[in-house]
């Protein structure tokens, strides 16, 4: 009999009646000569990560989250370096790591998988020592998060007029990568470290990225011209942006990253305060995860 934890983070995104469905369906897709279940919900921030441990001392075969990315990391912390796997149900904004792992929504389909599905290992990425599950950026990616965390409004349409709102003001910093043969230093609107691919709403700041190939995809963003701006968005969701001439990508195992200026630092969407001096390590295979 598997014993599978849900933990939900009811504020997450907008598809709060997924979520209500998702509950009402599981007598039906987990019958009780099967499988046990319970459903937890989070409250306040860290809840994602305390429950899950205590799932984890009460034996717990899969433990499930539903929300966005950053309830993913939170659950993340608690199961990496575990045999336990990591399941997502994505009812966050901007689900970035399931739009990689292209992870259904419907409610009945979502159970499906997580009760039936296969698992991977994945990497990890470790930021001096906050965990990055999805991706982590710095500069204007760190402004905007940190501005869409203070909206009572989630969603798409939201987080874009944030984007536009500090893109007009918003000016470069330098970005100071330093690893064994490598020592760059460039002014850019943002510095991305990715494991997915994924930016979040089905935008690829990386398109060659893997989460099993052992490496980040780091990602260097120059401010875009105004009359260019269009076509770099439409790079984005075709997953070209990285033809663009004003993008820099290189891929890296280890490294340490200065940046001139700024608190914040974007973790799978959430924004975290940390030092200006970053040590990126990527812990290969560090974390299983229910796949299709």
């Amino acid at each position: 009999m598997q014993y599978i934890v849900f933990i939900i983070n009811p504020i997450s995104g907008i598809h709060h009646q997924r979520k209500k469905k998702l509950v009402e369906l599981m007598p039906q897709i987990l019958p009780k000569d099967d499988f046990r279940y319970e459903v937890f919900y989070t409250q306040g921030r860290g809840d994602g990560t305390a429950l899950a441990r205590m799932a984890l001392l009460e034996g717990a075969n899969k433990i499930i989250a539903v929300g966005g990315d950053g309830t993913v990391n939170e659950v993340a912390r608690a199961l990496t370096g575990t045999d336990i796997p990591l399941g997502i149900i994505p009812y966050g904004s901007g689900n970035g790591l399931a739009n990689h792992l292209k992870l259904p929504r419907n409610p009945e389909e979502a159970l499906r998988l997580m009760a039936f599905g296969n698992t991977i290992a994945m990497d990890t990425l470790w930021l001096n020592d906050e965990l990055a599950v999805s991706i982590a950026g710095m500069g204007f990616d760190a402004r905007v998060a940190r501005e869409y965390a203070r909206e009572s409004q989630r969603g798409f349409f939201t987080y874009a007029r944030i984007a536009v709102k500090e893109y007009i003001t918003y000016r470069q910093r330098e970005f100071h990568i330093s690893a064994p043969g490598i020592d760059i230093r460039q002014r850019a609107m943002l510095l991305s470290i990715a494991n997915s691919d994924q930016f979040g709403y089905n935008t690829s700041i990386a398109p060659d990225a893997s989460i099993t190939d052992g490496l980040a995809d780091i990602t260097l963003v120059k401010k875009v011209p105004f009359t260019t701006l269009l076509i770099t968005a439409i790079l984005l969701f075709t997953r070209r942006i990285n033809k663009s001439r004003y993008v820099n990508n290189l891929k890296l195992k280890e490294c340490t990253i200065t940046r001139e200026k700024g608190k914040y630092i974007n973790i799978d969407g959430e924004p975290v305060k940390m030092p200006r001096t970053i040590h990126l390590k990527v812990v290969p295979a560090s974390l299983r995860i229910i796949v299709p």
